[in-house]
């Protein structure tokens, strides 16, 4: 009763400052006061700017023009388990949440030093997980926000990018420090689009056994090359710690496991081209990507290995762009399709087959344009050598696959509050033949700061 209460009390105190700020903005158009005019004047500029947060009295704007940027976001769930699952025929209802702060130095501004930027972030997430009413594996869970609770050290690092010296735009990036290879290794930002864990973050990586989440943080690097404005190769080595995306080491495991030896070396590298086609220049992204996480693992039979590797195709593609009366300027509006594909051995890897796919169209509804509507599937398919390995143990096992259908719809309020209503299908939770199919229904709410 008090979790439902605290969940009531944050939601109903977000929607009422949305339902205000509303009417204050896109009120009836009746005349008033000169001093409420004023007064909306300040908050319909408030409503149209940057962030939540405003301009903090000029500061904000003098800061940026320095190359000091500071953000952040809080991010919200609401989910209902309607059927399926671990529900046992009730309706279950959860929330999450996270907050994020961001730090951005742009040297160039600060020093004079040309291409060099430092970034740094800190989050907290809390809240219920709602796969305790699904039972799906952890990778297929619903809420996206479920690894490194509580507060957690993000990422701290510099980048250099060769800007105008070279005959291409930023032909070379090096960057290194505290950093999570995900951010920098299979980017695919419309998959983040969603809310299932899955698509979001996992991409099957996670399922092949290989730590790839928002919460694994290591030090290292890595070096990106572009020998066209439209193909690109890059390669990175970070420490490979095991145990590194824990809730209890809060993101600050900086010395690595212990002893020394248990840590390893974490290989990756991807190639891709960025075309663009036609008169429309549909964008696209085509990249294939290998991945070599070098800690001593077993294999199904027991055999023992001294690494988990995973291969990954990406295919993007623009599908179609809406016309707009600006010639020079490209429409965001449009519909986009996005492929993802991760293959790994059979022997130590629960999931050695994964894909997903998806269509996200923003501003398919007119006076809508930032809106956004999106509808994916993902497909995992369970390993025969853990099949067969469990049974000589006399496990009985109904594993085959697991595969979930999210579809969304992003209300974009302004420029950085949005709200966005979706609907899961989970198929075969942890695919064990067990667990019934679970519907799930969420609204995530999001507010820049």
């Amino acid at each position: 009763m008090a979790n439902c209460l605290r969940v009531r009390s944050r939601l109903g105190v977000l929607w009422l400052a949305v339902s205000v700020l509303f009417l204050v903005s896109f009120g009836s158009g009746v005349a008033a006061p000169e001093e409420t005019r004023s007064s909306s004047s300040e908050i319909q500029k408030w409503w149209e700017g940057k962030g939540a947060t405003g301009e903090w009295l000029g500061a904000r704007t003098t800061l940026e023009d320095r190359g000091i940027q500071i953000g952040g976001f809080w991010k919200g769930y609401l989910y209902l388990v309607s059927g399926g699952g671990l529900t046992n025929g009730r309706t279950r209802s959860t929330f999450d949440e996270e907050l994020k702060f961001q730090v951005a130095l742009d040297f160039e501004k600060l020093m004079g030093v040309s291409g060099l930027t430092a970034d740094a972030d800190v989050r907290w997430r809390d809240g219920e997980d709602v796969n305790k009413y699904v039972g799906a594996s952890a990778g297929f869970n619903p809420s996206p926000i479920q690894t490194g609770k509580n507060w957690r050290m993000g990422q701290a690092y510099l980048t250099w990018k060769s800007g105008d010296l070279l005959p291409v735009r930023d032909m070379v990036t090096l960057s290194g420090g505290w950093q999570d290879p995900y951010n920098f290794f299979g980017v695919q930002p419309l998959s983040k689009f969603f809310t299932n864990n899955v698509i979001v973050a996992n991409k099957g990586v996670g399922l092949s056994g290989i730590p790839w989440s928002s919460s694994y943080e290591a030090w290292g690097g890595y070096l990106k090359v572009k020998p066209t404005d439209w193909a690109y190769a890059q390669a990175g080595l970070y420490l490979a710690i095991p145990g590194a995306t824990a809730t209890a080491n809060h993101g600050l495991y900086f010395q690595g496991a212990s002893p020394a030896g248990s840590n390893g070396l974490f290989f990756l590298t991807e190639t891709g081209v960025t075309p663009t086609w036609g008169p429309d220049k549909l964008e696209g992204k085509y990249a294939v990507g290998y991945l070599n996480f070098g800690l001593e693992n077993t294999s199904f039979y027991g055999a023992t290995y001294d690494q988990r590797w995973a291969l990954y195709f990406q295919l993007d593609q623009r599908l179609f762009r809406e016309a707009t009366s600006d010639s020079k300027k490209l429409n965001p509006q449009g519909l986009t399709w996005i492929n993802w594909l991760t293959y790994s051995s059979r022997y130590n890897s629960n999931v050695p087959f994964y894909f997903h796919t998806g269509f996200v169209y923003e501003g398919l509804i007119p006076s809508r344009d930032k809106d956004q509507v999106g509808a994916a599937f993902a497909l995992g398919n369970y390993s025969y050598n853990r099949i067969v390995a469990r049974r000589e143990r006399g496990l009985t096992t109904q594993d085959t696959n697991e595969a979930v259908v999210e579809i969304d719809y992003k209300i974009a309020l302004n420029r950085f509050i949005y709200t966005k209503p979706f609907w899961q299908y989970i198929v075969r939770p942890n695919a064990d033949g067990v667990v019934p199919n679970a519907n799930v229904f969420g609204v995530e709410f999001n507010v820049e700061f």
